[in-house]
């Protein structure tokens, strides 16, 4: 037998506060003589409408900033960060070294300076594509802006790189430049480089010299320390050949 209920004619069908009659649900709300309905006071909107502006002030700064990244031109120095989801052997911190060209694998040289982020990831994936079965999952995020050089600084620098690059000798750099940045103007490392003890000479005012040891197999994918170091005038970076069964 089916039961049937009667409904007041205070409830309004639709609503979003339900009320209970028998083992039925209606989503009714009675309305009180205020306007609102029953058991909401006017209190408990203005909290919602409070925690809904406070959420808005967390949200509305991160989606601009987003997309200020995305409309960011690229230019020389900046730092980026690569990441191809199908080969983490691939993922690496690259920066758009002084003729506006970035380097990866697979890839060789892709212009980045002048170009968006969106770009420069839409690039990398075409190129990329031709050397997987589908096409891969690229992302490029900005890891650092390039260095500004203060008013009154030298215009150049001198960086002295030894042993197993391609071109070494002393390097005219601009202030600000990286150790990446001086190790591409000197051709990259020989196939023979000791590329897990490399080091970096640097001797301060007072005539102390400091040695900072570097990884560069770990640098150049993205996973090591050191290669976004901004060079210093005199600066010596020294490159051993490897040993026998290293």
């Amino acid at each position: 037998m089916r039961r049937s209920f009667q409904v007041p004619a205070c409830c309004l069908i639709d609503s979003a506060f339900p009320l209970r009659c028998g083992s039925l649900s209606f989503f009714c709300g009675v309305i009180a003589p205020s306007g609102l309905p029953i058991g909401i006071s006017g209190e408990w909107i203005v909290m919602k409408l409070m925690r809904g502006l406070i959420a808005m002030l967390f949200v509305l700064p991160f989606l601009a900033m987003q997309g200020q990244a995305q409309e960011y031109r690229l230019k020389p120095g900046d730092v980026l960060q690569i990441e191809v989801l199908e080969d983490n052997t691939l993922n690496r911190t690259a920066i758009v070294l002084p003729d506006g060209n970035i380097s990866l694998p697979l890839v060789g040289s892709v212009p980045a300076a002048g170009r968006s982020l969106a770009q420069v990831q839409g690039e990398l994936a075409s190129q990329l594509a031709l050397s997987f079965a589908t096409p891969p999952t690229v992302y490029v995020t900005l890891s650092a802006l390039a260095e500004r050089v203060p008013a009154g600084a030298p215009r150049t620098i001198d960086v002295f790189i030894v042993g197993a690059a391609n071109s070494p000798g002393r390097i005219e750099m601009s202030p600000g430049a990286t150790l990446l940045q001086a190790v591409a103007q000197a051709g990259g490392l020989s196939p023979f480089a000791a590329k897990k003890r490399i080091q970096l000479r640097r001797v301060d005012k007072q005539g102390n010299e400091k040695v900072y040891p570097l990884n560069f197999d770990a640098i150049e994918q993205g996973v090591g320390q050191g290669g976004a170091m901004r060079m210093a005038d005199g600066d010596v970076i020294i490159v051993p050949q490897r040993k026998l069964f290293e």
